[in-house]
């Protein structure tokens, strides 16, 4: 049995994840502040954004942003009513299995990346030393190498 976490160690680990939450929190306003977006329409504007010719599959944009495919299809007639995507057919069935990106979206996606991108470099890259920066990405890439299955064994 592992040993129980020391009082300094739970203060520790309640700190990481107050932060996390407040830093998420404090971006995902700013995109709903400034562009007028949820994170999950940033999600999805920007999956499609970076899609060949902006469109995929319905299929395939749940399994890239790793939702069900009743949430994917529900945040779609959400954006669809406002002008950000537009279904298209998929296929030779002629059947409308696909998500497209519309110019209102494009340009959507594309304000809000400047916008989101000025938000993380406020709230979280700026106020880092360079050590710090790299202590970070050190331990960062080690958790994701313990605990992410490699490429083709998910």
């Amino acid at each position: 049995m592992a040993p129980a976490l020391t009082p300094e160690e739970w203060e520790l680990w309640d700190v990481w994840m107050r932060a996390q939450r407040v830093l998420a929190q404090e971006v995902d306003r700013g995109l709903q502040r400034d562009h007028g977006i949820s994170k999950a329409e940033f999600s999805v504007l920007v999956t499609l954004r970076d899609a060949p010719g902006r469109q995929m599959r319905v299929g395939d944009l749940a399994e890239s942003l790793a939702w069900e495919k009743s949430r994917v299809s529900h945040q779609l007639t959400r954006m669809e009513n406002r002008g950000f995507v537009e279904r298209t057919e998929s296929g030779a069935s002629g059947r409308r299995t696909g998500i497209g990106l519309t110019a209102k979206g494009h340009h959507a996606a594309e304000e809000a990346i400047r916008g989101h991108a000025r938000n993380i470099r406020r709230l979280f890259l700026d106020p880092l030393t360079p050590e710090q920066t790299e202590a970070i990405r050190a331990w960062s890439e080690q958790m994701v190498g313990r605990t992410e299955p490699p490429d083709g064994d998910a």
